[in-house]
């Protein structure tokens, strides 16, 4: 099944399970994120979305869990690297991981249970994914609904804060850029391979000319103007 398809029928989600000692990294620097959010020695897993803002598309989450002691120095919110540098990362974090998952919710998902909710629910199936089970989960942001029985916390830029945070959400990211760009690929006009579904000037002329595509959401302000209504096509009485 091709990569599209996956994300399509909505069980795009990758994982892997390793054993190994915490891989040699550069010197602690002052800027470097703290390793873990628990202090009971609980495996510890990070959580991020990427693509709740959008108009269009899947929502996108992902989870990892980090070898005890890891450390990386590059690793940041994704909103504060370059692409270029995203993608370098998303190696070093597929390659040192003990676990990480990507899973996505699709826009007629959102439509349905509203993008909150799609955005705890894509974080679940994540969890859900990965091959190594945590007993902690820390979440980016301020809302979460609990996975099973394992204990969390919500943290508000979290992002910016823990390495496995950091690193959820740079998987999010890279991963729903690909998807966005494969979708550009059947739909041009609304420039997804450059605005990845955010309401651009770009996006927005886009649909006042060609109306919202099957990847659109329709319930979000900005697109469900642009829904035929039924009785649209009625004719209207005449007014005098």
């Amino acid at each position: 099944m091709n990569f599209l398809r996956k994300i399509q029928n909505g069980i795009f989600n990758v994982d892997r399970f390793t054993h190994k000692e915490a891989p040699s990294v550069s010197p602690k620097t002052p800027f470097m994120l703290s390793e873990r959010y628990n202090t009971l020695g609980l495996v510890e897993a990070g959580c991020d979305e990427a693509g709740r803002g959008c108009l269009a598309g899947s929502v996108f989450a992902a989870a990892v869990i980090f070898p005890p002691g890891y450390t990386h120095a590059g690793l940041n919110d994704s909103k504060q690297l370059s692409a270029a540098r995203r993608y370098a990362l998303r190696a070093d974090i597929e390659r040192d991981a003990l676990a990480w998952a990507v899973a996505s919710v699709t826009a007629e998902e959102i439509d349905r249970i509203n993008i909150l909710q799609a955005s705890i629910l894509a974080m679940h199936r994540a969890l859900d994914a990965l091959q190594v089970r945590p007993g902690f989960v820390i979440v980016d942001g301020n809302r979460f609904r609990p996975w099973g029985d394992v204990p969390y916390a919500t943290v508000v830029k979290g992002d910016g804060k823990y390495l496995s945070i950091a690193a959820a959400s740079i998987l999010a990211k890279t991963y729903r850029d690909d998807y966005m760009r494969a979708l550009h690929s059947e739909f041009p006009y609304y420039g997804w391979d450059r605005n990845a579904g955010y309401p651009t000037r770009e996006h927005r002329a886009a649909l006042a000319e060609h109306g919202p595509s099957p990847y659109h959401r329709l319930t979000f302000g900005g697109v469900r103007e642009f829904v035929p209504q039924p009785g649209d096509d009625e004719p209207q009485p005449a007014r005098g």
